[in-house]
């Protein structure tokens, strides 16, 4: 699909990462979230999974973004930003996370609210926090 037409197809909230390099970025979609990659080149991919979209944009497609200053004062894109991806099973994210070399901040925990959360941190920085009600079986399970 051409980019005008992909833009024009979007509604509602989108979330655009900004990471240093698509194919990294894709390393950790792919294999530690299990989700499917709808489109990749070197700028831009769209990933889908969970029922969500996102999309993810190469640094160098800031180089004229109004926001680039700010881009460059943060190597580390992650910062305070915690991405949730319900339905995603922790044990499992969890064990590819570690299987693919990625840091797992806190290991599978039944939380106080409801949930089995684990926390896991992408090459980018990027806190991603995969989660299930406490009890439930993923139908996603895509062990290593």
């Amino acid at each position: 699909m051409a980019a005008d037409a992909y833009a024009h197809s979007l509604s509602g909230l989108t979330v655009n990462l900004i990471v240093h390099q698509i194919d990294a970025a894709l390393d950790f979609h792919e294999r530690v979230l299990m989700v499917k990659t709808i489109y990749n080149d070197s700028d831009f991919a769209v990933v889908r999974g969970y029922d969500a979209e996102w999309i993810l944009h190469a640094d160098h497609t800031y180089d004229e973004h109004p926001a680039r200053k700010r881009l460059q004062a943060f190597p580390q894109r992650g910062g305070a930003l915690e991405l949730r991806l319900h339905g995603c099973d922790p044990d499992a994210a969890a064990r590819r996370a570690q299987a693919f070399g990625y840091e797992v901040i806190q290991t599978p925990t039944d939380k106080a609210h409801g949930l089995r959360e684990t926390y896991l941190v992408d090459s980018d920085g990027y806190l991603w926090v995969p989660d299930m009600p406490v009890g439930s079986v993923s139908k996603h399970d895509h062990s290593v």
